[in-house]
């Protein structure tokens, strides 16, 4: 079973940046497509970011793009999201997921998901 583990969450100004992280307690990290996605109080989840095993492919939503960046240290079966210039529309828990894939995945159709780090930009 995967497990999950996301840090790195916390309140900061209009215009900060936040360093995600999810640890995985996985077997073979480089071969699971890795996802990140948030949900904001009384809205649906969306994705945000996706970066495929170990050949570079990544996915962003277009309201995160040259801002947030996603990236992966196989070596610490970890995955990152360093979100830069943060704005208050980027306030929700985020969780990221894992999925067995060798094509990356936009939709929430990931097998695995964490219990979510919580991310409050104040105006």
């Amino acid at each position: 079973q995967v497990q999950l583990v996301e840090s790195g969450g916390g309140l900061v100004q209009a215009g900060g940046s936040l360093r995600l992280s999810c640890a995985a307690s996985v077997r073979s990290f480089s071969r699971y497509i890795m996802g990140w996605f948030r949900q904001a109080p009384g809205k649906e989840r969306e994705f945000v970011a996706a970066i495929s095993g170990s050949d570079g492919r990544i996915a962003y939503t277009d309201s995160v793009k040259g801002r947030f960046t996603i990236s992966r240290d196989n070596a610490k079966n970890t995955v990152y999201l360093q979100m830069n210039n943060l704005k208050p529309e980027d306030t929700a828990l985020y969780y990221c997921a894992a999925d067995p894939q060798l094509v990356v995945i936009t939709s929430f159709a990931y097998d695995f998901w964490g219990q979510g780090t919580q991310v409050t930009v104040s105006s």
